[in-house]
């Protein structure tokens, strides 16, 4: 279980700042507050993708799995 927390918190992470970076840039570009958009989006988005990837995790990891042994 611990492994499965620290997990989502990482990929959660990861995802929700490099994904909430490029929705901001493509919103608005490099405007002079950039910086403080996108961590008021990453702020917003990572609680969420936390959770989501908590949840969902072992069954994608499952489904994953079962792709690869079929290709």
């Amino acid at each position: 279980m611990k492994h499965r927390i620290i997990f989502a918190v990482l990929m959660s992470f990861t995802l929700s700042l490099i994904i909430s970076a490029w929705i901001t840039y493509v919103n608005i570009g490099m405007h002079p507050d950039f910086v403080r958009f996108w961590m008021n989006a990453w702020a917003l988005a990572w609680p969420a993708a936390g959770i989501i990837s908590f949840i969902a995790g072992p069954f994608l990891h499952s489904l994953a799995y079962k792709i690869a042994n079929k290709i």
